[in-house]
């Protein structure tokens, strides 16, 4: 697994980025509706509201939202990363000039309702796997320019990050294979030519691959797209020779029972690149 972060959040130099350009994509020269209603001396406050239960991810983005439009904006966090939220709880209030908060409003929202559903969906893998040994971790099927918020997201749901981009883990997938001339020549190269400190992980779709994968000399192997059956026969012979991973399509009413079968990681792309978003609303009232 990625050390990339230990925390709940991204870091803040890649969300002050990322919020950046979301917001210029947004205003561009600027909100004419709210230049055209609402007296530049017009101040208020607003209130974050779920609309339906979650859990939450994504506060520091919201913030940096309203800070990069007015830096005196005061944004005050009340269910943080990690926590569970019911319908109608208030997640945050924010405070300052009526204009930047309206210009960053639908931005931010943006930015929450995607990422608490990520760490709901995660929750939600999680939970069902509880007391099982196996841990549930994202994989790299994120929006372009968005992996390190998703990411973050999922931890706060509860799951695990996987390598975290292409430079930070070896991972022999089916086009690896082909192109290299095997899984046994592709792990020696890997062995020969990348840093010692790497594990080399395998891709296997058949328990001829597996066994050749162990073999090799593979540190992780991965059983992608594997009937459940052919899961079992796999674990049965790996046995503690190397970590074990499920990955390929696992929904969520499937998940417990691979992970009794007694592998280590199950990848889920679907945490990150189909989870939905929440509801959540900014109310605004006028500081009188």
């Amino acid at each position: 697994m990625s050390e990339f972060e230990s925390d709940l959040e991204a870091p803040s130099y890649l969300i002050q980025d990322i919020v950046a350009r979301a917001l210029a994509e947004d205003i561009g020269s600027g909100d004419v509706t709210s230049r055209a209603v609402i007296p530049p001396e017009t101040r208020a406050i607003g209130q974050l509201i779920a609309k339906e239960p979650g859990v939450v991810a994504g506060m520091e983005v919201a913030r940096e939202c309203f800070k990069q439009l007015d830096s005196e904006t005061e944004f005050t966090v009340i269910k943080h990363s990690g926590e569970c939220f019911k319908a109608g709880e208030i997640l945050g209030t924010v405070r300052g000039p009526a204009r930047a908060l309206l210009a960053a409003e639908r931005t931010a929202l943006n930015f929450l309702q995607r990422l608490c559903g990520i760490a709901t969906l995660t929750r939600k893998f999680v939970d069902a796997v509880v007391g099982t040994g196996a841990e549930i971790a994202d994989t790299r099927k994120t929006d372009p320019g968005m992996r390190a918020l998703d990411r973050a997201a999922v931890r706060a749901g509860g799951g695990k990050n996987h390598r975290y981009a292409l430079y930070d883990g070896i991972l022999i997938k089916d086009n690896h294979i082909r192109l290299s001339g095997g899984i046994t020549a592709a792990v020696a190269a890997a062995r020969s030519k990348a840093h010692t400190l790497f594990k080399v992980e395998v891709e296997t779709t058949n328990l001829d691959q597996v066994r050749e994968a162990l073999a090799a000399g593979a540190d992780i192997i991965m059983l992608d797209n594997m009937s459940l059956e052919m899961m079992r026969q796999a674990v049965e012979i790996i046995g503690d020779r190397a970590l074990i991973e499920a990955s390929g399509g696992i929904e969520l009413n499937e998940v417990a029972e691979i992970a009794a079968i007694g592998v280590n990681i199950i990848s889920v792309g679907t945490l990150t690149h189909s989870a939905p978003s929440l509801d959540i609303s900014l109310e605004l009232s006028p500081i009188e």
